[in-house]
């Protein structure tokens, strides 16, 4: 494919509202455009430029508008603009009906041919259509039973000299509060409209019928939507970080997903890469398929912040809080089944549990010591001091019983937990250490600094190996508030969390900067570098700042003025302005932690907002056969002239025709299906198995179908195995297949082998 650069082209600026426009509209043909604004009013126009069409401002409404929508032309009016709604935050809605001047002879151009082309040459030099052709001047030819050539015009040239009139105000009733979403589907006349209160509902237009109402939340719903069909539902609530789906023709959920309400903190692989786990600031912790990314188990066992969360084998994961307890849950039952305690109160930072999976420790921020637990009865085994800051990262030796602590002292301890009195060997650091991990063969250790410094250390002597210096990796982004440019900036950057690969030969480091990077430790060279962020609402995404919004103090705009956030905070009791006292901030960009999935195929990393899951695998390499018009039965059949199997097979299964599909099957070579499966993407492989499976049940050719079968699992079988759910149903179908055709070919073989025994015994007879 070649790649061009098309840009953006700025076809034209409209203007005429006085306040933030919050809804872009347009008509059947895009040929007419509708905006409404905060102003409370609304404001048509028309795409192109047409002779003597006026814009029209639609101003009746008290609060300020939400959504303004056309009503679906119909072929009776001959497709014209007849009506168009617009609904504002205060609970009214106005149906506007538009009034033509030729309404005896709706839509067509009565006109005088040198007058319709004039019009047209208008039109063009003015910025309007190309004028080309008559179809191209706004005009589409139109052939009257009396013979007569007349024209058909577009909506916009329509509109000339049209007016528009409040038809009906309707108003929908919800006390105490505003209307703050709203969608609509033109195709079925339908109208969703999303309220403060977390209420939604469902309205049927012109006559606004209330169709279905339900309450979702008990937060303001910021955006709704309605699919092409008109059956689902989808709202988001930022409040709570909800996303809901729902099908209100059988009043099911489709998708109900939420997300921690103050944002994610830490995260951990399971070890066998399919699970993570999440811990918020809302005291949370979730559990997220790393395939599908959707969240299946919500954790609230924690009254505070998680700091800390990892796994203890593939059915425990442990968290540790600001509460000052450290929780394991069971993940086949969903509950918390055990909770470490410490003898005075305290605020765990950090936690680590051996590769056993029954010694826990876990760091506090204040008396600066790490507590060590033994998980099968709770009983806590020692306390172990030393350190003279906050214990910020734990990690224990893959190989042994060593313990190594990182705190903001400087300095990293190792601990052998089992022997007793002895002195900890430390390892002395310039700055605050923040972060540490070892290798997977335990020989070296990984520390980070806030000095930007990755350094690699010989677990045997303490010795130092390797140092990386990340400041200018990371480096990039500059603030609201800082008064130097981000190339100057550099000294401000460093990584709050390391992570080895599977192999011991990359590290994978995060911190404060919109950058993760991946190194190779034998050269010290960054390999990548990943920005996280490209969400210019976050601090510090921008590389440069525009100067007319700084000033010698600081930034200029005010964030608490900006508008952009619906405000439906009370009054307090007495006061006489709405401040509620709450400031906005803008949130910075960064990532709290980042981790290697144990299969080596994919790194996750949390920051502000999410998780993000970065996968070596190609689930959404981008497929042009797809998107090619020459996908037709007839370059299915050339392509099998020409022996090109793979590429036939391909085209087939985009068709989606089983005739098609089995002719390939069957045309394919017995020596060359091994290499026609490795052609077939993870698109179509659910579809070739059904497919194969349907094919075998009335074909002699059983041996050719188990070849397709067998290559199917040997070249596939690592991306069936991963996502077993989706692929369950296709692969039962072609077993229950297999079997019946094995049970058929194991009946058949017993009855020939009674009746060749039978021959054979004749044949001896006769011989004697």
């Amino acid at each position: 494919l070649r790649r061009r650069l098309a840009p953006f082209v700025l076809h034209r600026t409209y203007t005429g509202l006085s306040g933030d426009v919050v809804d872009v509209t347009f008509s059947d043909d895009s040929t007419v455009l509708m905006a409404c604004s905060r102003d409370s009013t609304a404001r048509i126009w028309t795409l192109d430029t047409v002779k003597d069409f006026v814009p029209t401002t639609l101003s009746g409404h008290k609060g300020s508008l939400v959504g303004a929508y056309f009503e679906q032309p119909t072929a009776k009016n001959n497709r014209r603009l007849t009506r168009c709604f617009t609904v504002s935050s205060d609970g009214a809605l106005i149906t506007w009906k538009c009034n033509y001047p030729n309404g005896g002879d709706q839509g067509r151009d009565t006109r005088s041919d040198f007058q319709a082309q004039s019009n047209a040459a208008v039109d063009f030099f003015a910025g309007g259509a190309d004028m080309g052709t008559s179809s191209s001047l706004g005009i589409k030819n139109d052939d009257t039973s009396s013979g007569t050539k007349r024209k058909k015009l577009t909506q916009a040239h329509q509109l000339v000299g049209a007016t528009w009139d409040v038809e009906a105000r309707h108003y929908f009733q919800q006390d105490n509060s505003s209307v703050t979403a709203t969608s609509h589907s033109a195709k079925h006349n339908l109208l969703v409209v999303g309220f403060s209160t977390g209420l939604f509902g469902l309205y049927e237009l012109p006559s606004v019928s209330n169709v279905h109402t339900l309450s979702i939340s008990n937060q303001y719903i910021r955006t709704v939507s309605i699919n092409n069909t008109g059956e689902w539902l989808a709202f988001g609530c930022p409040s709570n970080q909800q996303l809901l789906v729902w099908e209100w023709r059988s009043e099911t959920y489709v998708i109900k997903q939420r997300g921690h309400a103050y944002g994610m903190r830490c995260m951990s692989y399971s070890p066998d890469g399919i699970v993570v786990a999440t811990g918020g600031e809302d005291g949370s912790l979730k559990l997220w398929n790393s395939t599908s990314g959707f969240c299946y188990c919500t954790l609230t066992s924690h009254t505070a912040p998680i700091t800390a969360t990892t796994f203890a084998g593939s059915s425990v994961v442990l968290t540790a809080s600001l509460d000052g307890t450290v929780r394991a849950h069971d993940l086949h039952r969903y509950k918390n089944f055990r909770t470490l305690t410490s003898p005075t109160p305290v605020q765990f930072v950090s936690l680590a549990i051996d590769p056993a999976g029954e010694i826990v420790a876990a760091g506090t921020a204040d008396p600066f010591n790490v507590y060590v637990w033994n998980l099968q009865n709770s009983r806590l085994l020692d306390i172990l001091s030393g350190h003279a800051g906050p214990v910020s990262s734990l990690a224990f030796n893959p190989l042994r019983g060593t313990l190594a602590s990182a705190s903001w002292d400087g300095t990293v301890k190792l601990w052998d937990l089992y022997k007793r009195e002895t002195e900890p060997e430390s390892i002395q650091h310039s700055s605050d250490v923040v972060c540490l991990a070892f290798r997977p063969d335990g020989k070296a250790i990984c520390t980070g600094t806030i000095g930007g410094l990755l350094s690699f250390w010989n677990v045997e002597d303490c010795s130092l190996i390797c140092e990386i210096d990340g400041r200018r990796d990371i480096a990039g982004g500059r603030k609201m508030n800082d008064r130097m440019t981000s190339d100057n900036n550099a000294s401000s950057r460093y990584f709050t969390s390391v992570c080895y690969s599977a192999d011991g030969s990359c590290v994978l480091a995060g911190g404060n900067s919109k950058y993760v990077c991946i190194y190779e430790v034998s050269q010290q060279i960054l390999l990548k570098k990943f920005q996280i962020s490209f969400n210019r609402s976050l601090d510090g995404v921008l590389d440069e700042l525009n100067s007319k919004n700084l000033g010698e103090g600081g930034p200029l705009d005010d964030m608490n003025e900006s508008g952009d956030e619906a405000d439906f905070s009370s009054l307090m009791p007495g006061a006489k302005r709405g401040d509620d006292g709450s400031r906005k901030s803008r949130v910075e960009v960064m990532s709290l932690q980042v981790a290697f999935s144990s299969t080596g195929r994919e790194w996750a990393t949390v920051s502000n907002e999410g998780l993000h899951v970065y996968s070596l695998d190609d689930d959404a390499t981008f497929d042009p056969v797809a998107l090619d018009e020459a996908v037709t039965p007839g370059a299915v059949q050339s392509n099998l002239l020409r022996g090109d199997y793979g590429k036939a097979l391909c085209m087939s299964l985009y068709l989606n025709e089983y005739a098609l599909v089995k002719q390939v099957i069957e045309q394919t070579p017995y020596q060359s299906i091994s290499h026609v499966v490795r052609s077939v993407g993870k698109r179509n492989l659910e579809r070739l198995l059904q497919y194969v499976a349907r094919s075998m049940s009335d074909s002699p050719h059983v041996e050719f179908y188990l070849q397709w079968c067998l290559e199917l699992l040997q070249n596939h079988g690592a991306e069936l195995e991963k996502n077993k759910g989706s692929y369950m149903r296709a692969f039962r179908a072609m077993h229950k297949m297999v079997q019946t055709r094995y049970d058929e070919v194991e009946g058949m073989c017993a009855e020939n082998r009674y009746a060749m025994d039978f021959c054979e015994d004749q044949a001896k007879l006769n011989r004697k």
